[in-house]
């Protein structure tokens, strides 16, 4: 499930538009309440141990210009987080449906290549 239709407490026209499936059009209007809004859009309660996931991501993104696959996901957090952090197991019990691609959308980046 994802949430597209923003909080009635924000009708000013102050919150991003997403694409059909829920991703940021811009992903210069992330923050972390559109985040947590997205994560509730997944059935997801953030947790200290997504919101590292999450900022993995946003920071990559920003410093590369481009998402990774999946396996370059978890190499890449291997390397800056451990191993006990960068491996699929640990991922899925955080984004049960697909980790890199619902890491990206509640980072607030494009979706990534390879995600149906």
């Amino acid at each position: 499930m994802v949430l597209t239709q923003w909080p009635a407490d924000t009708a000013d026209g102050g919150w991003p538009t997403t694409t059909a499936e829920g991703f940021l059009c811009d992903a210069g209007f992330w923050n972390e309440a559109v985040a947590i809004h997205l994560a509730r859009g997944l059935g997801l309660e953030l947790t200290a141990a997504h919101w590292e996931i999450i900022h993995f991501v946003r920071g990559y993104y920003l410093r590369y210009q481009h998402l990774p696959n999946m396996r370059m996901f978890v190499r890449a957090i291997q390397k800056e987080l451990g191993t006990d952090k960068g491996n699929a197991s640990y991922l899925h019990g955080l984004f049960p449906d697909s980790p890199l691609k619902q890491a990206c959308l509640i980072a607030g980046t494009p979706k990534p290549p390879g995600c149906i």
